[in-house]
């Protein structure tokens, strides 16, 4: 069985077990990594994996064969990207400003735009995508004006001496009292998608009952993160949510996808379609 997701420490932490065999009754896994923006592409060709980590926002652009799995993804409080500057200002100094995203099909995205129709008085200027790791060190060098950051950049952008102009976690959860929808779990519909779930939220479980015997396989993909990022990684992003999405999670999900619709930013969803049912 084919399962595609990113090397983050939230994610091996998650599926450590699942993929070495230590879940009774699962099948074999012929393990893929790729960055969320990847999977976020290869998830509208249906024959690309039978089980992959995507971002929320592209939920509305999976292939019809793919359903949303209740565990095993990312959502949570206090754990949104944030908006970077070089020099200290508020939403005013982003209006007709050049922004760098890791991703024009992202949570993140979409929370920064949902953000800047509502804070940025006439809007940002030109949206500019280029790799994650760049973002820091183009708004450091004013090669760009602002910079949409994720994952660990919560906790090393004041290296880079940047300013953070805005928490889109902290703002999402004062408007809307939800947690923030990052990462998501989606199964082929041809599959026993309740089975794959049990596997996933067993592995979640393992994980969290041994949380050692993953640590040499998160350390060997956590691309030269310090063990120290890497565990504040995982205490963030593997939570509650992780192990059952519940209504809150699926709360914050439609609302994401409904105020975006309604922005224009992504197409209307059918959540019922959505959940396989």
């Amino acid at each position: 069985m084919k399962i595609i997701f990113s090397p983050c420490p939230n994610d091996t932490f998650v599926f450590h077990a699942l993929v070495h065999g230590l879940i009774p009754g699962t099948p074999k896994f012929d393990v893929e990594y790729a960055d969320i923006n990847i999977t976020n592409n290869l998830a509208v060709e249906a024959d690309k994996a039978d089980i992959m980590k995507i971002s929320y926002a592209a939920l509305p652009y999976i292939h019809s064969d793919y359903v949303l799995i209740p565990c095993g993804g990312a959502l949570g409080r206090g754990c949104g990207p944030l908006v970077l500057t070089k020099e200290a200002g508020d939403a005013f100094a982003l209006t007709g400003k050049r922004i760098a995203v890791p991703s024009e099909r992202s949570t993140a995205y979409l929370l920064f735009r949902l953000w800047a129709a509502q804070q940025v008085p006439g809007g940002v200027g030109e949206i500019v995508v280029m790799p994650f790791h760049e973002i820091m060190p183009a708004v450091r060098d004013g090669k760009i004006d602002g910079g949409l950051v994720i994952h660990e950049a919560r906790f090393t952008y004041p290296s880079y001496g940047l300013n953070l102009l805005r928490d889109l976690g902290d703002w999402w959860e004062e408007d809307t009292g939800l947690p923030i929808p990052l990462g998501a779990i989606i199964a082929k519909r041809s599959l026993n998608v309740d089975e794959i779930a049990k596997w996933i939220r067993a592995s979640v479980e393992y994980a969290w009952e041994h949380p050692e015997a993953s640590r040499d396989y998160v350390m060997a993909h956590a691309q030269e993160m310090s063990p120290e990022v890497a565990e504040a990684h995982i205490d963030l992003y593997v939570n509650e949510f992780t192990a059952e999405l519940g209504k809150d999670g699926y709360g914050a999900i439609k609302a994401l996808l409904d105020r975006a619709a309604e922005e224009g930013l992504v197409p209307p969803v059918d959540f019922k379609e959505l959940q396989g049912k």
